[in-house]
């Protein structure tokens, strides 16, 4: 009976804030792989391990959860004034499909790390001991993102004391700084931080209701609505939402139809091929409650309760890009962010999320024409080295 090699390819398996994903350089990939479409596509899905009908992604290197279904492909960069360029990739777990509609800010911590490790920055650019500066252009959303690496001895440093909670142990901080993060935008609200020209809208959800809704397009298009108004606290943990089918159903109802009034789609229909974005979250006041590490978080030590859904289960932690979504809005009196965090004008704030806490900034100010405009964003992160070598998939895979 024929059959058919498998063929590798070099890649290293990285961890990036809370997320995990498979890290390539462009010029590593089969010929045919290095341009966008449907053999780049087939590839990235053989190797996470998608489409899975059981949703355990085992014949691949995914874990079955969005934080962990994720590819990246970095090469030197094609835009003056940067580095490299990053591609992310949000694999599927259980339908044939890559999305490509928005960035990993998590992932955005090891994209700088990765650069320096695989030769694609300049040697003169990089210190013997101190920080290395990696501009990186963010290719998904046409953004860029600046990573402040730390290296020792001419090496990126990966270990430290820095403390990142939904990650085990600390590592190396990496600040990243995200330069004018408002989305360029989709459709007829293209280019606008708040695509509806509204800091909140009366969102009107067929068997829901009318919710009250600040829809942002920064870092990655997130809707936010009060936990309140759809019978949360803000202090709940991923078992109470994740096991709860009715809640997931009705959190992918409001994200459809606000993926519809933010312009990214056309009709309802569309979101269930667009499960990375908009994101969807809820947001409440400071109040007391128990991390899934066990750790306790007072209202006192936060400014607010956030919780998102991400790839239509609730998030174990903060996926980056909406850290920054909330930097962004938080920044802005009066939407529903900057209520639930006192209202007024700010430019950081420390959020509660289901494993602990994480403090991010913005810097916005509002132009004469109304609009406003927030400059940058920034937040800090750690990233490492898990594993080093090659993947293998069928050379039939793609």
């Amino acid at each position: 009976m024929a059959h058919v090699p498998q063929i590798r390819i070099p890649a290293t398996y990285m961890r990036g804030g809370t997320s995990k994903g498979v890290f390539f350089r462009l010029d590593d990939l089969p010929e045919r792989c290095r341009v966008p479409g449907e053999p780049r596509d087939r590839l990235l899905l053989r190797v996470i391990g998608s489409p899975d009908p059981y949703g355990k992604q085992i014949d691949g290197m995914g874990a079955a959860t969005s934080s962990t279904s994720k590819t990246v492909i970095v090469s030197k960069s094609t835009q003056p004034g940067h580095d490299v360029d990053y591609l992310f990739g949000q694999v599927s777990i259980d339908q044939p499909f890559v999305d490509w509609s928005g960035n990993c800010g998590n992932l955005s911590s090891a994209v700088g790390p990765f650069a320096i490790a695989a030769g694609l920055i300049d040697p003169s650019r990089i210190p013997r001991d101190g920080l290395c500066t990696v501009r990186i252009w963010q290719a998904n959303i046409r953004k860029t993102i600046i990573a402040h690496v730390p290296v020792t001895d001419g090496q990126v440093q990966e270990t430290g004391d820095f403390e990142l909670d939904g990650v085990t142990f600390p590592a190396a901080e990496v600040q990243l700084e995200f330069l004018d993060p408002a989305d360029e935008g989709e459709g007829d609200g293209g280019g606008a931080m708040f695509p509806t020209g509204q800091l909140v809208d009366d969102l009107e959800v067929p068997g829901i209701g009318t919710l009250k809704a600040t829809m942002i397009n920064a870092g990655i298009p997130t809707i936010f609505v009060n936990a309140k108004d759809i019978g949360y606290t803000g202090t709940e943990l991923q078992e109470a939402i994740n096991s709860d089918p009715k809640a997931l159903a009705m959190f992918e109802t409001i994200r459809a139809h606000g993926a519809v009034r933010m312009g990214l789609i056309g009709h309802v229909d569309e979101a269930a091929k667009r499960q990375h974005t908009p994101k969807i979250a809820f947001v409440a006041p400071p109040a007391d409650y128990v991390a899934s590490s066990g750790k306790p978080v007072r209202a006192a030590d936060v400014d607010l309760l956030v919780r998102a859904l991400s790839m239509g289960k609730l998030h174990h932690a903060m996926m980056g890009t909406v850290s920054v979504a909330i930097a962004t809005a938080a920044a802005v009196p009066g939407t529903l962010v900057n209520l639930a965090a006192g209202g007024g004008e700010r430019e950081q704030v420390r959020f509660g999320h289901p494993s602990g806490t994480l403090r991010v900034g913005a810097q916005a100010r509002r132009e004469p024409s109304g609009e406003w405009v927030v400059t940058k964003a920034v937040m800090s992160r750690s990233a490492r080295v898990l594993m080093e070598g090659w993947v293998r998939v069928p050379g039939d895979a793609f």
